[in-house]
Order: C-alpha cells, then sequence, then structure tokens
C-alpha cells in the first residue's frame, strides 16, 4: 500500500507540481485548498506526511502546524512547510510552531522527493 501524502495548499499550480512529482514516485495525495479542512482530513484520515502552506486563506498554516502537533492524535505525523517565506526569522517561527522541515518556494523535483524520503 503507497504511503499517504496530504497536500495542503491553495494555488492550484503548486498543489499540481507536487502532486505530479509526488505521484509519479508512487505515493498517494490527499488535497485541501485550505488549513481548516486540512486539520479535518489529517484527523480522518491519518495520512503519513503533511505537505503544509503557510500562507492559506483564513487559518494560516503555522496555526494549522500548532493545532495538530498538539493533538496526541496527529502529533507524530511528519510536517513539511512548503513556503515562499525566505525572511530572516521565517524559519524560526516554522519550526517553533512544530514544523518537522521545510521547503522554500518555487519546489525542485529532487529536493521534494528528497524530503519526502526522508520521513517515509
Amino acid at each position: 500500500m503507497p504511503k499517504r501524502i496530504l497536500i495542503i495548499e491553495d494555488n492550484m499550480v503548486n498543489y499540481k507540481l507536487a502532486g505530479i512529482i509526488l505521484r509519479k514516485a508512487g505515493y498517494e495525495i490527499l488535497h485541501a485548498g485550505d488549513a481548516e479542512q486540512g486539520v479535518a482530513i489529517v484527523r480522518a484520515e491519518h495520512p503519513d506526511l503533511v505537505l503544509m502552506d503557510i500562507h492559506l486563506p483564513g487559518m494560516d498554516g503555522l496555526t494549522a502546524i500548532r493545532i495538530l502537533k498538539g493533538d496526541s492524535a496527529t502529533q507524530r505525523i511528519p510536517i513539511l512547510a512548503l513556503t515562499a517565506l525566505a525572511m530572516k526569522g521565517d524559519e524560526e517561527s516554522i519550526f517553533a510552531a512544530g514544523c518537522d522541515a521545510y521547503l522554500s518556494k518555487p519546489i525542485g523535483h529532487r529536493a521534494l522527493i528528497d524530503i519526502v524520503g526522508r520521513f517515509l
């Protein structure tokens, strides 16, 4: 059974790119277009890994990460941030929220496969 990855991303181009790369690598992909939906899917489906955009409509990705990492039922699921954030201090904020790793956008094919492979 393939490992399942939930991509929480509101930009369909970014979602489709990551989804194509990961499907070709043999992963099953789930999708949420916002953080609220993503949190609900994680709680219901328990994917093997979550790719989380940080800037999302409504609840932001950092808040969603804190919620998931604060819940004993979901805290062990690795969460990787996919973000355009690249300012000094952003990395610290991402890790302080509980994120396990992050990739800056635009994402590279090899970098995405490598970081996902480290966790799965």
